[in-house]
Parts: C-alpha cells; structure tokens; sequence
C-alpha cells in the first residue's frame, strides 16, 4: 500500500486541439500536463462554485443589478492574471 497521500489519476480523452493547447500552454508555464490540467479544474470549480454561491444569494436577495454587476466585473478584471510567464509575441 503506497505511503503518505497519492494523487488519483484520471484518464481522460480530449479533442485533438484542445490537447494541442494543453501541451502548448503548459509547456508555456513550465509545468507538467498534469499540474497544468489540475489548475484549470481547480479554477474551473472555483468560477462554477463561485456562480452557485451567486445563484443562491440571488434566490434570497434578487438578482443582482447591472451597477453591481459592472463592479463586479470590474473588480474581476483587477484581480485576473495569467498563471504563467507572460508569453512573447512575435511579429
């Protein structure tokens, strides 16, 4: 039996270029497939548990209106980074 805490695997199929944009973007990042796919799960459950925690607060208090929705989004804006080096652009 392994010791400590092993990460689960998955096996998972792709879309050919979503697997091309997986590569490429970790590649990008420095980091391994696998590290890289965590994270866009990780922020991927972040941003779906984020939109039910609203869903539910709007059940109770009404939909949010378009002022707070502006602010919202704009201190989203504020707060995104990219998650690796930035990339080079070439001409």
């Amino acid at each position: 039996m392994p010791r400590g805490n092993p990460s689960p695997k998955l096996a998972i199929t792709v879309d050919p270029d979503v697997h091309a944009g997986v590569l490429e973007a970790a590649a990008e990042e420095g980091v391994s497939v696998s590290a890289w796919m965590t994270n866009a799960a990780r922020r991927a459950l972040v941003v779906r548990n984020g939109l039910a925690g609203v869903e539910e607060w709007e059940a109770e208090h009404g939909a949010l209106s378009e002022s707070e929705m502006a602010e919202a989004r704009r201190r989203v804006a504020g707060e995104v980074r990219p998650s690796g080096p930035p990339r080079s652009r070439s001409a």
